[in-house]
């Protein structure tokens, strides 16, 4: 029990540490309650394109890519289900699964996260629209 509120504890520290990493614009990822789990802001000849906002019954959901040739090349997701500690885990654990998912298909076609359904859910919504957008 020691061993996993230890690692939990670390994990958690490292995470903050993570996204309160301040930018070269000097902006803060958790300025807005970003959770940026790509570098922030847009590659050389790189366009970004915000999703709708989904609204979930866990809370809402928003994604931003980048676009760079053609490709998704960077996502963040400025809003997703906070404020509670479970939502917290959720989040942390589902959000970069997703982002992972989504670079990897370059597509909202993507499978949900086990326990993390509504953000699943709102997730992808808010992924295709920022694809519409972009014209992919």
């Amino acid at each position: 029990m020691r061993r996993i509120s230890l690692w939990m504890l670390s994990t958690v520290a490292a995470l903050v540490l993570l996204f309160g990493y301040r930018t070269s614009t000097g902006q803060s990822a958790t300025a807005a309650g970003t959770v940026a789990v790509t570098p922030s802001g847009t590659a050389a000849g790189g366009q970004a394109y915000t999703g709708d906002t989904v609204r979930t019954q866990e809370g809402d959901v928003q994604v931003v890519i980048t676009v760079v040739a053609g490709r998704i090349t960077q996502v963040s997701v400025p809003v997703y289900p906070t404020g509670s500690q479970k939502h917290d885990q959720i989040s942390a654990r589902a959000l970069p699964e997703l982002v992972e998912a989504t670079l990897a298909e370059q597509s909202a076609d993507i499978d949900a996260v086990s326990g993390a359904t509504y953000t699943s859910g709102g997730y992808r919504e808010s992924l295709q629209s920022a694809i519409d957008a972009a014209r992919l």
